[in-house]
């Protein structure tokens, strides 16, 4: 199966921003041309996307927004209120994806008691679509198992040149799931990579565009963060430029399982 891309390829991340940051690096996103935020629960900035989306003048149907349930939040009783909550905090009446931050690996709530939860909010109207983040094949297929083919349109991982996770993407192209690349400059390692230095001397264009055009090729969704509005639209014009084979089978020549967002209550990964 092939996937299709169900939001704008290149969005904006927010982890890691916080209060006035959030709200300034939104607003700045938004003025660049993005038109895809993406945020979570957990990152405690979601009033502060909202007010920049709300400030930014740009109609809610032109912006594709999503975020994800969080780990304490995943039980029935839970769940569509932490949804609730977070839409007020939002300031919309629904985003336009939800997903599952992290599968439960304590099993502390069943997968499919969450991910009923997470089809209700779509039922409800609360999200237009679902999807998952940091699942292994194994617990994509549980997934969609549970759910039906259908249902997840997407599964947000780490992907970056040092981590190019192939044996989970290619699972995902067979069940038509559109991966989302999350930290793809590999929190700014790829900068000093003297392979990534020569292709963008060569080829005229910034490391960042570089490697944002390389995820993009491979059919991903992604989600870099920055701040400035420089860098910020240095990015949005990854999608201007293209590699040659040559300088892809280099960029391939660099994964080395190297993975950056491995937290303690992280599933055994593929």
């Amino acid at each position: 199966m092939t996937t299709h891309l169900f939001a704008p390829s290149l969005g904006m991340g927010t982890f890691r921003l916080k209060d006035q940051l959030a709200y300034d690096s939104v607003t700045l996103a938004l003025q660049a041309g993005y038109r895809h935020i993406d945020t979570a629960q957990i990152y405690g900035n979601e009033a502060e996307v909202g007010q920049a989306i709300s400030d930014s003048g740009i109609a809610r149907e032109q912006i594709f927004l999503t975020t994800k349930v969080w780990l304490s939040n995943l039980a029935a009783d839970t769940f569509l209120l932490s949804v609730r909550e977070t839409l007020q905090k939002l300031n919309t009446d629904y985003v336009d994806l939800l997903l599952i931050h992290w599968p439960d690996s304590s099993n502390a709530v069943a997968m499919q008691e969450y991910l009923h939860e997470l089809k209700q909010a779509k039922a409800l109207g609360l999200t237009k679509a679902i999807g998952v983040s940091n699942f292994t094949i194994a617990q994509l297929q549980q997934a969609i198992d549970i759910l039906g083919p259908g249902e997840i349109v997407t599964n947000q991982v780490e992907v970056h040149p040092y981590l190019q996770n192939r044996k989970l993407l290619a699972f995902m192209q067979q069940q038509g799931i559109t991966p989302t690349a999350y930290m793809p400059l590999a929190v700014g390692k790829v900068f000093a990579d003297p392979v990534l230095q020569d292709i963008a001397a060569r080829s005229g264009h910034s490391i960042a565009q570089v490697v944002l055009r390389w995820v993009l090729d491979q059919g991903m969704v992604t989600i870099p963060m920055s701040t400035k509005a420089k860098n910020l639209a240095d990015n949005f014009g990854a999608q201007q430029i293209s590699l040659s084979a040559e300088d892809k089978a280099l960029i391939a020549g660099l994964d080395a399982g190297e993975r950056i967002a491995n937290p303690d209550f992280a599933p055994d990964w593929d």
